[in-house]
């Protein structure tokens, strides 16, 4: 007896769309404009991200003040077009300086 191969019928597998958290969110509102209100502290390993604070112009947050960073030339009153307004980065925090004791 020869085996019979069972014919099993082929599905099209569809493809997650890798995105961060709430990327269900950023299809459905799009781009969203902020302005530059301040900015606040340079950051990264050689200080090449800059901590801003905006005002989101559109959207469900619309007036909402939130901390970016960014990367690149930026400066007061700037449009920034942010693909998500839910998450707000980590304030920048200030370095213990060496020779400095700490007080317990």
């Amino acid at each position: 007896m020869a085996k019979e191969k069972k014919k099993v019928p082929e599905k099209k597998q569809e493809k997650k769309q890798a995105g961060s958290k709430g990327s269900e969110k950023l299809t459905e509102e799009g781009a969203v404009p902020a302005i530059v209100e301040a900015v606040l502290a340079r950051t990264g390993t050689r200080g090449e991200i800059t901590q801003v604070k905006c005002k989101i112009l559109q959207g469900k947050n619309r007036g909402k003040s939130i901390r970016r960073n960014v990367r690149g030339p930026i400066k007061k009153r700037d449009i920034l077009i942010l693909r998500e307004t839910e998450i707000e980065a980590r304030r920048v925090t200030k370095r213990i300086k060496k020779g400095v004791s700490s007080r317990d």
